[in-house]
Order: structure tokens, then sequence, then C-alpha cells
């Protein structure tokens, strides 16, 4: 079996919390119909199967389901291969090509919005209200909660339910920070979770990117 590498995308400031996220960084000996019972026997609400290094070509597992895209599985890819010394310029999942680049420590994909998995917006009226939330909204759709904690600077109180992919709550969910930023055309500063910390803005010709800080391993 490829070596497994668990990783933690959109820690904070302090290095807490994030998202789990399983990477086979040479994962092209793992046979198709393996993946899926493979993500599902780990149990993170992503894993990643990279085919080729040099090319950037992954495929990405829920518990569930496949992906085309999604944010925190780049975001922490991305990350692994430059650590790992084979850093990439682009990323190749089954959606199209993903530009990775890296800034002041954070790690950034630029995507299209249209290629992350879909979800209901739901704006509350305070982060309050989206942390009193006892679960998720919907059980049959994917709900994204959110509230600003401060508007003028861009800062957003969130959480993530997404029982289509088999995921009860999400701690960081890359994609819907992506699509967010881009419907809201500005930059945002995003506290998911229990702690995770998402930024995301818009790019041009209608794309976006989310950035993140990573760490190698899972929450203490």
């Amino acid at each position: 079996m490829p070596e497994l590498h668990v990783l933690r995308v959109f820690v904070n400031g302090d290095g807490k919390w994030g998202n789990g996220l399983g990477v086979f960084p040479d994962a092209a000996g793992i046979e198709a119909d393996e993946r899926q019972r493979i993500a599902t026997e780990l149990g993170f609400s992503e894993t990643v199967f990279v085919m080729d290094r040099v090319s950037g070509r992954m495929q990405i597992h829920t518990p569930k389901v496949e992906l085309p895209f999604a944010g925190h599985p780049t975001v922490g890819t991305a990350w692994l291969l430059a650590s790992l010394g084979t850093p990439v310029e682009t990323l190749r999942p089954p959606a199209g090509e993903v530009a990775v680049r890296t800034s002041d420590g954070v790690t950034w994909v630029e995507a299209d919005p249209e290629w992350c998995p879909r979800f209901e917006y739901r704006q509350l009226d305070s982060p309050a209200e989206v942390d009193a939330l006892g679960g998720p909204p919907s059980a049959e759709s994917n709900v994204y909660t959110w509230a600003w904690t401060d508007e003028a600077a861009g800062t957003i109180r969130a959480r993530s339910f997404v029982p289509g992919a088999g995921i009860a709550e999400d701690e960081a969910t890359g994609s819907a920070a992506l699509t967010l930023s881009s419907r809201l055309e500005r930059p945002i500063a995003i506290h998911q979770g229990h702690g995770s910390l998402l930024l995301a803005r818009p790019t041009a010709e209608g794309r976006a990117e989310t950035g993140g800080r990573c760490f190698d391993g899972l929450i203490p």
C-alpha cells in the first residue's frame, strides 16, 4: 500500500484545528475500485489520491462519493507536494486545472466556482445564531450557514453541513469559501467550525481562490 499522509488544512494562527485530510501522494498503484473503499474506511471528509506528482493529476473521495473538485483537498495536496520537494504550479482534479501559489506561508488554489459542490448558502443575522445551531438545518441538502462578524473588515463566522457527501459537519470547507467570496465579490476571512481559518477572494474571469495554512498531523 502506498504511503498515507494525514494533514490538517486551514489551521488557525496558532496552528490549531483545520480539517483532517488523507493524501496518498503516490497512488498510481491503487486500483480505481479500491479508492472509494479506502476513503470510506479512513473516514476523513476527503481523501486524495495523487496519480502523478509531476502533472498534478489527482482524485478526491469523500466517505460516500468522488468529487470533481474540492477546496481543502487541493490546498492540502499542493502544500504536501511542496513539502515533499515536488511542488506544482497546477493541480488537475477531474473538474479541470487548478492554479497553485504560495504567499507568506499561505497555500492558495484558484478554480471556477461552478466546479464546487452545491450548497444552500444561508445567511443568518449574527455569529451567535450560527453557533447556536444544534445540527444541520436540512437532513437532505448541503447547507452552508454564515453571518458577518465584521462586514467592513470582511470577517465571517460559518458552519458547513454536508449530508449528501456523508459528512455531518465539515470543519473547514474551502470550496464553499471560494464560492461565497465570488458571490460577495470581495475578499473574506472565514472562521469556520471549532476554530479553522479560511481565506478567499475573487480573481479574474469569474474564478476565485481560497487559501490557508496546513499542518502535518491530526489535532493533538
